[in-house]
């Protein structure tokens, strides 16, 4: 099982992560949404595509643009078309 945590909280989990680029991108249904709160930002990525960004929220803590996804990628990165990555200080681990 591998989980993404920030404060103690667990964002997502999920055994069936999908590993690019040494990133875990947890399935939506893994994520644990009531922690994500959708922004603005944006990047581009050459072979991906455009990548939306959350900020993480927990007990009143905000970690800006922590998790990102691609809801449209190119067709090179289509199976994580939806599925969420994480950084900024979020602890993603196996247990």
């Amino acid at each position: 099982m591998v989980k993404a945590s920030w404060n103690g909280t667990v964002l997502a989990e999920s055994d069936e992560t999908i590993i690019v680029e040494g990133n875990h991108y947890f399935p939506p249904s893994s994520i644990h949404e009531e922690y994500l709160v959708e922004n603005d930002n944006h990047t581009v990525c050459s072979w991906k595509g455009v990548a939306s960004y959350y900020d993480v929220q927990v007990e009143g803590k905000t970690n800006r643009n922590a998790a990102w996804y691609y809801p449209e990628p190119q067709p090179a990165a289509e199976k994580i078309t939806g599925y969420v990555a994480f950084w900024h200080g979020v602890r993603v681990h196996q247990e």
